[in-house]
C-alpha cells in the first residue's frame, strides 16, 4: 500500500467526527514517500508537549524519531525511511509538567504477545480472499427468514494441545470449523479477539481495538480462519467493547497525559468509560465497528453491555450522576453515537449483523433509527433467558407455580428482533452449568437439558449456545483450561452430543422454526395455561401455510400414554422429533407410525389426537402431507 501524509480533508473530517475509515489515516503504514519506502506514523495527542517513535529500531530512544505536529490539530506524523513490516514501536509522549510515558498505537494492526506490549508494523493487504459465494448467498437471502444457530467460543479454552498451549487461528480454521459445520450451527461468535493484556479479562478489557489479538497468531492468519469459515458456509460474529477500556499504561487511559479517550471511570468494573460527546472518539468507534467488516469480512458485532453506555446513573447510586438536559437518565451522547454507528455500518455493510447485549426495557432498540430507534437489526433476549433458567432450576414437582416464567416472554417476543441466548455468562461465577442447574437425579438432569434447549430452539428467536453446553460439561467454564472433551468417553454425555446435533439439524430443515420468526403469524398457541401438568403446547408456522409444527413440551417426570392434542388441520400427522428417545439417553417413550387426527373438539380445535407424552421431555409432531391421485391420463 502506497499511503502519503494525511491531506487536509481527512484531518477535518476526523475532527468533525465524520472519517469512518479513519484507520486509514491513523496508526502506522508501509507507505513510499519522496521515492523512499518506509513507515508513515499518525498519532492522535493534541495535548502531548511533544510525540515521538521509539521502537526496536532505535533501541526506544525518544529523542530518535521525534514527530511533527500537524499545524492546528491534534495529530502529530512521522515518515521512517528504511522500516518494514514487523517492525516494533510505540509513541513516547511528553507532558506540559515534564512528564514522559510510552504507549501503544491505538490505531495498531498487530501487537507483541503479552505481557509484551509494543505495536508492530503490519500490512494488512495482500490476503486472497476466496468467498465471495458466502456474500452472494448473504444478498440473496435475508437474515430474518433464514436459520441463525450461533456457537458462542472462547478461542484459547475451546481445545488446547497437549502441553496446554493455544490452537493458532490457522489451526482452528480446521478443528473448529470443521466441528461447527458438522454440529449443524450456522455461526461461531468469538469472545473478544482485539488485543488485551489480561487472559482473566476474556478480552473484555481491551488495549488494542484495531489489533487482533496475537496469542493465537497474525492478522493473516486469523482472515484466513474467517475466510474458511464462510468457504464452509459458517458466518463470524465478534464480540465487540465499546462500553468501556482497561487503565493498563501502554493502552489508551490517560493517552497523552489528560482524559482523551474517556470520560469517567465505569462504577463497579474498575475500567473507564468512553467520552461518546468528543468527535475524534466516535471517530475512533465508528471506523473501529467498520474495520472488522472491511478489513477481516466478519459478518456481525455482538455490542457488549449496550445498557452500560445507554444509562448515565449505570451501576451509580442516588446523587452520584446528574441527569440529561431533559432531566432524564439516558446518556444522550451514547444513543447518538449508536445510532450513526448503526447507520454507518448498514451503509456500507447491508447485511452485517449488529447485534446488542441490552439488558433494560430501552425501547425500539431493534428498530431503524429512522423510526426513532438504535438502529440494531438483533438483541440478546436475557428476560426470556433469566425466566427460563429461573423455571428450569426449579424442582418439577413446585414447577407448577411458575408456569409464568415459561410464557411471559410471549407478552413482548415480537417487540424486538431477538437472539435467545446461553452465552458464557450464564456457565461462570458460581452460576454453575447449564447440566448442574438442572434438577433431580443424573438421569432427570440429562432429560431436563434436552426438553430446556428443545424449548429454546422451537421458541421464536434465533439462538445462541455457549461452547461446552452441547456435551453437557458439568463443571464451569475455566478460560485457563480446555473443555472436558473426555466427558464425550461417557455414554450420556455423548448420547446428549447427538441429541444436540440431531436437534441442530432439525432447526436447519424445518422452515417454521425460522421463516416467520418475527411475528405472530409464524406462531400460536394451542395451550398455554396447564401448569398443574407443566404442560404447554403450540404451533410453529412457515411461508408455506400448511407447513406447520406441533409442539409439546412436558417439565414433570410424569409419563401420559393417552394425551389428548388439539390440532390446526384434519389428516394424519407423524411425530419427526422426540427428546426422550433411547438414543438421546431418554426411556424411549415415542409416538410411532401415523396418528390421525379426529373430529373431537378439543384445545379450542375442530380436530384433535391421542398422544404419548414423554417425561422431561418436547416433541414435534408434523402433518404429513395428502397424496392425491394423478388424474391428468384419464378420459
Amino acid at each position: 500500500m502506497t499511503l502519503g501524509l494525511p491531506t487536509p480533508e481527512e484531518i477535518y473530517l476526523f475532527h468533525q467526527g465524520t472519517l469512518y475509515k479513519s484507520y486509514e489515516m491513523l496508526g502506522a503504514h508501509l507507505a513510499e514517500i519522496n521515492g523512499l519506502s518506509g513507515v508513515r506514523f499518525a498519532v492522535w495527542a493534541p495535548n502531548a508537549k511533544a510525540v515521538s517513535v521509539v521502537g526496536d529500531f532505535n533501541n526506544f530512544n525518544d529523542g530518535a524519531h521525534p514527530m511533527q505536529r500537524v499545524e492546528n490539530s491534534g495529530i502529530w506524523i512521522l515518515f521512517i525511511p528504511g522500516l518494514k513490516n514487523g517492525d516494533l514501536y510505540k509513541y513516547h509522549i511528553e507532558t506540559y509538567d515534564n512528564g514522559g510515558f510510552m504507549k501503544a498505537d491505538p490505531y495498531a494492526f498487530y501487537a507483541e504477545c503479552r505481557p509484551k506490549s509494543a505495536s508492530r508494523v503490519y500490512e494488512l493487504a495482500g490476503y486472497e480472499w476466496g468467498d465471495e459465494l458466502w456474500y452472494k448467498r448473504k444478498k440473496e437471502l435475508p437474515v430474518y427468514e433464514q436459520p441463525v444457530n450461533i456457537y458462542e467460543v472462547h478461542l484459547g479454552s475451546w481445545q488446547t494441545k497437549e502441553d496446554g498451549a493455544f490452537y493458532t487461528y490457522r489451526e482452528m480454521a480446521e478443528r473448529l470449523v470443521d466441528y461447527v459445520v458438522d454440529m449443524g450451527y450456522t455461526h461461531i461468535q468469538l469472545l473478544p479477539v482485539c488485543e488485551h493484556p489480561y487472559d482473566g479479562s476474556w478480552g473484555y478489557q481491551v488495549t488494542g481495538y484495531f489489533a487482533v489479538t496475537s496469542r493465537y497468531g497474525t492478522p493473516q492468519d486469523f482472515m484466513y480462519f474467517v475466510d474458511c469459515c464462510h468457504r464452509k458456509g459458517i458466518g463470524v460474529i465478534l464480540d465487540w467493547v465499546a462500553a468501556h477500556f482497561c487503565k493498563d499504561g501502554h493502552g489508551l487511559a490517560w493517552f497523552d497525559g489528560t482524559k482523551l479517550y474517556e470520560a469517567e471511570e465505569l462504577q463497579g468494573w474498575g475500567t473507564l468509560r468512553f467520552d461518546y460527546g468528543r468527535p475524534e472518539v466516535i471517530c475512533f468507534l465508528i471506523s473501529n465497528a467498520v474495520f472488522w467488516f472491511d478489513m477481516f469480512h466478519i459478518d456481525g458485532l455482538r455490542v457488549d453491555a449496550v445498557a452500560s453506555m445507554l444509562y448515565l446513573n449505570y451501576g451509580m447510586e442516588h446523587g452520584q450522576w446528574q441527569p440529561n438536559k431533559y432531566g432524564g437518565n439516558g446518556n444522550l451522547e451514547a444513543v447518538a453515537l449508536i445510532k450513526k454507528m448503526n447507520e454507518v455500518v448498514f451503509s456500507y455493510f447491508p447485511e452485517a449483523l449488529m447485534i446488542a447485549e441490552e439488558s433494560t426495557e430501552w425501547p425500539l432498540v431493534t428498530r431503524p433509527t429512522y423510526a426513532g430507534g438504535l438502529g440494531f437489526n438483533y438483541k440478546w433476549n436475557m428476560g426470556w433467558m433469566n425466566d427460563v433458567l429461573k423455571y428450569m432450576s426449579t424442582d418439577s414437582l413446585f414447577r407448577q407455580w411458575h408456569h409464568q416464567l415459561l410464557t411471559f416472554s410471549f407478552l413482548y417476543a415480537f417487540s424486538e428482533n431477538f437472539i435467545l441466548p446461553m452465552s458464557h455468562d450464564e456457565v461462570v461465577h458460581g452460576k454453575r452449568s447449564l447440566i448442574e442447574k438442572m434438577p433431580g437425579d443424573y438421569w432427570q438432569k440429562f432429560a431436563n437439558l434436552r426438553a430446556f434447549l428443545g424449548y429454546m430452539m422451537t421458541h421464536p428467536g434465533k439462538k445462541l449456545l455457549f461452547m461446552g453446553g452441547e456435551f453437557a460439561q458439568f463443571i464451569e467454564w475455566r478460560y485457563y483450561e480446555a473443555l472436558e472433551w473426555h466427558l464425550l468417553d461417557f455414554e450420556m454425555h455423548r448420547r446428549f452430543h447427538d441429541f444436540v446435533k440431531s436437534l441442530n439439524h432439525l432447526y436447519l430443515t424445518e422452515e417454521a422454526l425460522w421463516e416467520k420468526d418475527h411475528g405472530w403469524d409464524g406462531f400460536e398457541w394451542i395451550d398455554c395455561h396447564n401448569h398443574q401438568q407443566s404442560i404447554i403446547i403450540f404451533t410453529r408456522k412457515a411461508k408455506e401455510e400448511n407447513d406447520q409444527l406441533l409442539i409439546l413440551c412436558n417439565f414433570t417426570p410424569q409419563y401420559y400414554e393417552e394425551y389428548r392434542v388439539g390440532v390446526p388441520f384434519a389428516g394424519q400427522y407423524r411425530e419427526i422429533f422426540n427428546s426422550d428417545l433411547e438414543k438421546y439417553g431418554g426411556s424411549g417413550k415415542k409416538n410411532e407410525g401415523m396418528l390421525s387426527a379426529q373430529e373431537y373438539f378439543w384445545h379450542n380445535r375442530f380436530f384433535s389426537l391421542k398422544i404419548k407424552v414423554p417425561p422431561l421431555a418436547i416433541i414435534l409432531l408434523k402433518r404429513v402431507p395428502e397424496i392425491k391421485n394423478d388424474t391428468s391420463g384419464e378420459k
